[in-house]
């Protein structure tokens, strides 16, 4: 793993080897899994928003191109980016294209502002920045352009549209501090010969929020996560025949690769992008596109409850909700197979890692009350007192894990890395959970 940025800690030896033989591991990129998906699924329509409908194979023509155009713009393998895009095609395009050319997205919240990405820019010294010009009101470029007077690594920012006219960027060329700014639309070239990367590379960072003041980043690399977005979508038994509706952002773990995103594109389904996870917004996506699966949080869960009599959406294609169970009523749960003629699947997830989800096959109760069990069965768990020591099934306790998709630290950050991993490696979550005679977790709560 010495190939891994500066920076991040690696998985010892011994566990890498026991990765690779089991098979978690295969040495395959993200990027070139897209091609390998283009040649099997090709005229299959990878992504929808609204209107716009894009196969495979356009897909991935147009992420060899925008490569070539990165790479045209001067970014080269290693560099870092932020990309802090909403729920559009291009989100997906360009965290590819970056992998593709060697880059490294760091995915961040489109919600962030300054002082958050700011953070960001300078702890992944980041060369370029992916987002809109405006987005809700807020003047993104105007951001960018601060940050980038800020310090010396931000030299490029690439838009989804043009900044408004009355902006002093409107011009779209050079600020003052010499960061160049670029239509994101204008990134386009001949494709040219890829550079040869390592699956056990950094792919990207996930943003990890947590209970501290700074966000810290997850690297995650392609083995690592390949691996956790194709076990999540044998878990839940994805095909080509299922469409995966993104409803909360797209640059989260959650809809990212739970399977997510990732899990439905390896599968040759079909991923349908909607900027707001209202009800209004996504129940009549859900009946037009006959969305088989999505994901959501229980407030959003419970919002749809609420407004699907009023809305007057048919959602008889759902097979599978997946709701982060942590705050999920147990009245909510109740609620959800009944009225919307579906199976529920309660999820625990992590940036960091660890996912436990409830099985297709589990009892009602089980999937009511529970949230599951690990995703792989190379998955460490233990549940341990203030002490560190392991506590008996059904007592609570902090939850520790790691495994083949669990981070084994954070990127540049030695200090949080003390704290939140223990000697052998084992993320400390900060969550408070049970395990129940069956194996599976109740996550109760944060530590405080």
């Amino acid at each position: 793993m010495a190939s891994m940025l500066d920076g991040c800690t690696p998985w010892p030896e011994v566990f890498v080897d026991r990765y690779w033989a089991v098979g978690h591991w295969r040495g395959n990129t993200l990027d070139s899994l897209l091609r390998d998906w283009a040649l099997q699924y090709g005229p299959r329509t990878a992504l929808v928003q609204g209107d716009i409908r894009i196969t495979y194979a356009a897909l991935n023509r147009r992420v060899d191109r925008m490569a070539a155009g990165f790479r045209l713009r001067g970014l080269r393998p290693g560099q870092r980016v932020v990309v802090q895009l909403p729920n559009v095609p291009d989100f997906v395009v360009t965290v590819f294209a970056l992998m593709r050319v060697g880059a490294v997205p760091v995915l961040c919240p489109v919600s962030c502002r300054t002082p958050e990405v700011s953070h960001l820019v300078r702890i992944a010294e980041s060369v370029g920045y992916v987002g809109p010009s405006t987005y809700q009101g807020f003047d993104h470029t105007a951001m960018v352009a601060d940050i980038a007077a800020q310090g010396p690594f931000l030299r490029r920012a690439f838009t989804l549209e043009a900044p408004d006219a009355s902006s002093p960027y409107g011009g779209l060329s050079t600020d003052p501090s010499g960061c160049h700014y670029f239509l994101l639309a204008s990134v386009d070239a001949p494709p040219e010969r890829a550079p040869v990367q390592r699956a056990d590379q950094v792919a990207f960072f996930l943003f990890s929020g947590g209970t501290t003041a700074a966000p810290k980043l997850v690297p995650r690399t392609h083995n690592d996560y390949a691996y956790q977005a194709r076990a999540a979508a044998e878990l839940v038994s994805l095909t080509e025949h299922d469409v995966y509706l993104a409803a909360l952002p797209a640059e989260s773990n959650f809809t990212f690769g739970c399977p997510g995103i990732i899990g439905t594109l390896s599968a040759g389904g079909t991923v349908v992008l909607v900027e707001s996870p209202e009800p209004t917004a996504c129940l009549p996506v859900i009946w037009r596109e006959r969305v088989t699966i999505t994901s959501l949080v229980p407030a959003v869960a419970q919002r749809w409850i609420d407004e699907l009599s009023s809305i007057q959406a048919d959602l008889r294609s759902i097979r599978l909700v997946q709701i982060d169970g942590t705050t999920l009523p147990r009245a909510t749960a109740e609620r959800i197979g009944p009225e919307w003629g579906c199976r529920l699947q309660q999820v625990f997830g992590m940036a960091e890692g660890l996912l436990t989800l409830t099985r297709p096959t589990d009892p009602d109760e089980t999937v009511l009350s529970t949230q599951g069990r690990p995703l792989s069965p190379d998955d460490e768990i233990r549940i341990v007192d203030v002490d560190g020591k392991d506590m008996p099934d059904g007592e609570p306790g902090e939850l520790l894990a790691r495994g083949p998709y669990t981070a084994r630290g954070y990127y540049r950050a030695p200090e949080h890395n003390a704290r939140s991993f223990t000697a052998e490696g084992f993320f400390r979550t900060g969550n408070l959970a049970r395990r129940t005679p069956d194996g599976n977790l109740v996550v109760t709560g944060r530590l405080h």
